[in-house]
């Protein structure tokens, strides 16, 4: 790490050379570097010291404003899901996961200070096998949800959320149902088909009722969104259709009722699906009644492309942007192709977008790309958990999240700085203790060496080829 550091510093202005760390400052920028061929990996350079104009004249500048002001942020993070949470609690020693969940979750000693999180409401493909929080003995219908239970979670889920919340408790949680309960759909399955219309009214009740078991269990629904990916309705795992329409009445009649007598302050997000289709959340935000209800949107990406998450923002600039799913896998396997897409889209463009969270898919999954029960054979965690040692590798999602869940912190708010400058794509942060983060990619196939200017301050920076930066001062 040493020699990289040194190699890396040919670029960039220092006191001190590389024979030993200089000092910091309060006045000095310090930055860590992720380079596409893993040379350096998240790894802290010697920091930057205030340049004079002459030094900087001739380069191009990154202008950081801190008089403009848009979201304020939740956080990043990836999602617990049964796969995950199941690995974490059954396949390591209590000492590797305690080391594992604090690195994920705490913010001490280079802990990626995830504070984000999403929970699936019953099975999703990376489940063991396919469940509802709601199954009659053979099926029958159950409009008193006299069978609901949480004890699926409870086993493996809530555990690993509860240690989560206790090393970072501005941890934020969402949940979302890749399903409603097989008795309450046109198919009987979990598998495809829509809700029944005379079973909206006891779904607004099954929310309700799981929100208020999470909660007692120690797991609080700081979101909701009633369907994942409501467009799309899967051959093998849990899902299920629901027009914009459909989803704007359940909002409006049934589930904004029942949140409003059982007094539940949840904020529910609507859609939770690809940035293709931005008209769908337009048409439930269209409607008065639904838009009462619904607080923001969700997105994935799957399809389409981050700028339709701007799109809604400037129509409804009242309505908070999310975005909650991407998955990385072996479809895209190289380190720095990956990791400076999800640099681009979703850490850099989906806050740029208004995003105010920032999620990936599974938390964490093992050797095999699993467990899972249909659906993805072939996607990547966050980390990885060799299931039979416990070791853990630590994948591009990681560091690309890690560049900013380090260093934005909850609350922070997004800041003016420049969508592109040649090759480098940058979003820019406030902290709530004043601190200043910038996070740059260079998408380019040479070193990048530029100003970053913030009111009276002048850096001379530099970042290599195919590299991010994170750059703190």
């Amino acid at each position: 790490m040493r020699r990289a550091a040194c190699l890396l510093a040919t670029f960039v202005l220092t006191i001190g050379g590389c024979a030993s760390m200089p000092a910091r400052a309060p006045s000095q920028a310090r930055i860590w570097v992720t380079t596409g061929d893993r040379a350096l990996l998240m790894a802290e350079q010697p920091p930057l010291v205030p340049s004079r104009a002459g030094e900087v004249a001739g380069l191009p500048v990154v202008t950081v404003n801190a008089a403009e002001r848009h979201q304020s942020m939740v956080g990043f993070g990836a999602s617990i899901t049964d796969a995950s949470a199941w690995l974490i609690q059954t396949k390591l020693t209590p000492a590797q996961r305690d080391g594992l969940m604090t690195e994920l979750f705490g913010r001490g000693d280079g802990g990626l200070g995830f504070s984000f999180t999403r929970l699936t409401i019953g099975a999703s493909d990376f489940s063991l096998d396919h469940y509802s929080l709601d199954q009659a003995p053979g099926g029958a219908a159950d409009p008193e949800l006299k069978a609901f239970s949480v004890e699926r979670p409870a086993q493996y889920v809530f555990p690993t959320v509860r240690q989560a919340l206790a090393i970072n408790p501005d941890l934020k949680i969402m949940a979302s149902p890749w399903s409603a309960p097989a008795w309450m759909k046109t198919t009987n399955s979990l598998f495809k088909g829509q809700l029944k219309p005379e079973a909206y009214p006891v779904y607004a009740d099954f929310f309700a009722r799981y929100i208020k078991a999470a909660g007692k269990a120690g797991v609080p629904t700081d979101y909701l969104s009633v369907q994942n990916e409501p467009d799309f309705e899967p051959e093998n795992y849990p899902g299920m259709r629901w027009s914009a329409a459909d989803r704007a009445r359940f909002f409006g009649d049934n589930l904004g009722p029942v949140f409003r007598r059982e007094a539940i302050k949840t904020r529910v997000l609507d859609w939770d699906h690809n940035w293709d289709q931005p008209q769908q959340p337009l048409t439930v935000l269209a409607d008065p009644k639904a838009a009462a209800v619904v607080s923001g949107v969700a997105w994935h990406c799957y399809a389409g492309d981050v700028s339709a998450q701007a799109q809604v923002a400037a129509a409804h600039p009242d309505k908070d942007m999310f975005f909650t799913e991407c998955s990385g896998g072996q479809w895209a396997p190289q380190f720095d192709e990956s990791f400076g897409w999800m640099m681009s889209k979703l850490i850099i463009g989906s806050t740029r977008a208004g995003a105010r969270g920032v999620l990936m898919w599974n938390l964490a999954l093992d050797e095999a790309h699993g467990p899972h029960a249909g659906g993805c054979g072939d996607c990547r965690g966050v980390v990885t958990i060799d299931s039979h040692t416990g070791a853990i590798a630590r994948n591009q999602e990681y560091y690309a999240f890690g560049h900013a869940s380090r260093f934005v912190k909850p609350g922070a708010i997004r800041i003016g700085s420049p969508a592109q400058v040649g090759d480098l794509e940058t979003v820019a942060f406030l902290n709530r203790d004043g601190g200043r983060v910038l996070i740059v990619l260079n998408a380019g196939q040479r070193p990048s060496v530029f100003a970053i200017a913030d009111s009276d301050r002048l850096f001379k920076a530099a970042i290599p080829p195919r590299a991010a930066a994170t750059f703190v001062w």
